[in-house]
Parts: structure tokens; sequence; C-alpha cells
């Protein structure tokens, strides 16, 4: 094997990504940022090394063997990259992952940490919960963000609740942190200052057309049903009962805003900016639900 710089190595990675067709959105958004973290995490090197400085450093031929063995596993099993390293990243975080949780990436967490909802908080704010809270990242941001209150991390499958359980655990939160097993809210009888939702809410024809990366993640995360509503039509009903009279539910409903919007025409919210646009996460009071 002929000597390669790490540059060289990063884009030759990054060439066949490419090729091969993989599809990316579970931490980077190309084939270059992903070649990047995985080359990197193969040597040893932190995500935040210089590539400038190191550019021209040569790589052992068992170095570079190691990392196409990555790529080219990535390749094949078109498992998401965090699947692969069992880490992932939310505004600079660091979580454990596995194939038992959806890959962290909800844009709540840019809410969170920008102080966007801060706003409709106040010093009666003290339980947070983070309904479907997946590996638990969000439940962490939160209680990073407000370390004020207590903070209780709920969902459905046990399996996401083990990883959930290591992430409180690697950020030291178990005493702010609670994990529960609930069917949306029924085990959870609040009630809550705030709730924070990034549901299934993917509808049927996107879940049909969805990327290999995409199906490596559990199901019961994503698929929403027909319109991608099904898990929120619930939630709105019974979430007044478990909120306070001052309480805010904060959603995440990605790309499917025409179906929500189709499925809620009356409801008054508040949409949040986020950096995929100002219509993919939004804000709704104990009052405007109430009114549903």
């Amino acid at each position: 094997m002929s000597a390669l710089t790490l540059s060289g190595l990063i884009a030759a990675s990054a060439e066949r990504l490419t090729q091969a067709g993989v599809a990316f959105g579970h931490g980077t958004l190309n084939a270059f940022d992903e070649a990047v973290w995985l080359v990197l995490w193969r040597l040893g090197l932190p995500l935040d090394t210089d590539l400038d400085e190191l550019a021209a450093q040569s790589l052992t031929p068992e170095q570079q063997a190691a990392c196409a063995s990555l790529i080219e596993e990535r390749i094949a099993t078109r498992k998401p990259a965090a699947y692969l390293t069992n880490e992932a990243w939310l505004q600079g975080v660091s979580f454990y992952i596995d194939e038992r949780a959806i890959v962290p990436r909800s844009l709540i967490a840019e809410v969170l940490a920008d102080g966007t909802i801060d706003a409709w908080l106040s010093d009666q704010t003290t339980r947070v919960l983070d309904l479907c809270t997946g590996n638990g990242s969000l439940a962490v941001l939160a209680a990073l963000a407000w370390p004020e209150v207590q903070v209780t991390g709920a969902d459905i499958s046990n399996d996401a609740l083990a990883v959930a359980t290591i992430n409180v655990d690697r950020h030291a939160l178990h005493e702010r942190v609670k994990l529960v097993n609930s069917d949306g809210l029924l085990a959870l009888p609040g009630p809550f200052d705030v709730i924070l939702c990034n549901p299934p809410y993917v509808c049927q024809v996107s879940m049909d057309a969805l990327p290999a990366e995409y199906r490596a993640e559990p199901e019961l995360a994503l698929a929403g049903g027909t319109d991608g509503m099904d898990f929120v039509r619930q939630l709105f009903k019974s979430a007044p009962s478990r909120m306070t009279e001052q309480a805010v539910l904060v959603l995440e409903i990605g790309n499917e805003v025409a179906h929500f919007m189709a499925a809620f025409p009356d409801l008054e919210v508040v949409w949040l900016d986020t950096s995929a646009g100002d219509d993919q996460v939004l804000l709704v009071t104990w009052e405007s639900l109430l009114a549903l």
C-alpha cells in the first residue's frame, strides 16, 4: 500500500463514500465531513483536530488499512456512522449511541441551547418532561441548560432507555434526570411545566422512501402513521391534564409541516427558528391545547 497523507486518505475516503451512494443526515450532511469523522475516529484523533496542521502527516499502511476497513463497513452495512463509532453529538455535547435508539439529531437541541424557550419559563418552572427521549440526549441537554429543574425522560422502548441510562450516568445527572418507561403519557401523571417531544412523525410515504441508513434505526422512533400525526394526536389529547396552566409543549415535526397544519388547522402555535428553518419545531401553550 502506497504512502498516503491524512488529507489524502480523507479525500480518498470521501470519494469512496460518494461513489457508493451512501446517505447522510445522522451527524454529517456530506461525504467529506463523514470521511473526516470516520478517519479521525479510527486514528484515535479528536474530532476537532486541526486538519490543516496535520494534513501532510504520513500514515502507516496499517493505519490506512484500518480506515479503509471502516469506510467499507460503513458502505456495506449502510449503518449511520454514529452506530459504528458509538458516539454522536448535539450542541457540542457527546452522547453514547447504538442500534437500540435513534441517532440523536433533534432540532429541539438548538432551541434549548440558544435560550429560545426561556422566555416562556419562570422561577416556577421546576419539572421538565422529555417524551420519546430515545438515548436521553434532550433530557441531558435540558438538565444542563436549566440547572434548577428536575427532568423526566420517558420512552416506550426499554432498549432506548438502557441507552439513555448510559448517557445520564455519563454526564453525572442521575440525581436530576429520572428515566421512565411509558406509552405516551400513560405512566406520567405530571404535572409538568415544560414538555419536550421529538415524536415518531414520519408519514408512510416518506417511510417507504427512506434510505437504508434510516431503516437501520428503530422504526418505532420514526413511523407516525399515514400522515405522520398518529402519536401527535394522542399527545395533544392527553397533554393538558399533565401540564400546569403556565406550561408549554415544544414539539418537533420536521418535514411534516403540511400534514401537521392539515391535522390541526385551528391550533394556535409559535414556530421556533432553527438551522433547518422556521417550520420544523413549534411551541404550544397549555391554554391553546385545552382549546382544541
